[in-house]
């Protein structure tokens, strides 16, 4: 392959026996850039969230609470925070429009400060980006250009077990529900069809036999019914599924 003169200069070969990721850090960068929270050196953090409208990124003082002066230590937090959010916008490639909410500082000077490092910051990005100073609020709102898609678009997936959502629903929830649809189905059932079999997961499970015995007992006493009950490590958090004991047919919501 072709590489230019100037490319050249600042290729080296690596002869080292380990991976070359690994001999570099790249691999950690790599890894990094997948957590919501970042660290950073003061003790201090920020979360960053994307979604669909926008990116969200939130400031925090975290163990960074060491200062007698409150303003000097919201001003340093702050300022190591606008050139990190530069720095990890670029690593995770994040384009559209992107909300910072910064500590909140009481000196306008303070906030021209971390507005001025951040355009600063911002200048080693090859994406245009538009960036307003700190609001009432303590919000920094920009946008910036998106080229390709984003690194955590380009190497991850929704995940099939919440469908993105990143929250499952509780065992308690879960057996709400359950009950629910118990009530449903027993309340309309012939009397040779109230022998009923009842699957769910094992932690779903668990909430009945040490919380909710008794109300379950109650539904057999109330609807003369039969529940047998058993789970299956294979099934989805939230899913139930109900069959009759006597033919085995699945009986749907």
């Amino acid at each position: 392959a072709h590489i230019s003169g100037r490319a050249k200069r600042r290729i080296n070969f690596y002869q080292g026996q380990g991976a070359i990721f690994e001999h570099y850090g790249i691999q950690k960068q790599i890894d990094n850039a997948f957590y919501r929270q970042v660290w950073m050196p003061c003790g201090g953090y920020i979360v960053i969230d994307q979604t669909e409208a926008l990116v969200s990124i939130d400031v925090n003082t975290g163990r960074n609470k060491g200062h007698k002066d409150v303003d000097k230590l919201l001003l340093e937090t702050n300022l190591e925070a606008a050139a990190e959010v530069a720095r990890q916008l670029r690593l995770r490639n994040m384009g559209g429009l992107i909300v910072v909410d910064f500590i909140d500082m009481k000196h306008r000077r303070d906030q021209q400060a971390v507005y001025k490092l951040m355009l600063e910051h911002l200048k080693r990005d090859k994406a245009k980006t538009q960036v307003l100073p700190i609001s009432q609020f303590g919000l920094m709102e920009m946008t910036r250009q998106r080229l390709n898609e984003s690194l955590g678009t380009t190497l991850y997936e929704d995940c099939p077990y919440c469908k993105g959502h990143g929250q499952v629903k509780t065992p308690l929830t879960m057996s709400v529900e359950l009950q629910r649809r118990l009530v449903s189905v027993l309340g309309r059932a012939k009397e040779d069809q109230k022998s009923l079999i009842v699957v769910v997961h094992p932690e779903v499970m668990n909430r009945l036999k040490t919380e909710d015995g008794e109300h379950l007992v109650d539904l057999e006493r109330k609807y003369q019914a039969r529940l047998t009950f058993r789970s299956d490590p294979a099934f989805h958090r939230e899913q139930i599924m109900l069959a009759n004991a006597t033919t085995g047919e699945e009986i749907r919501p």
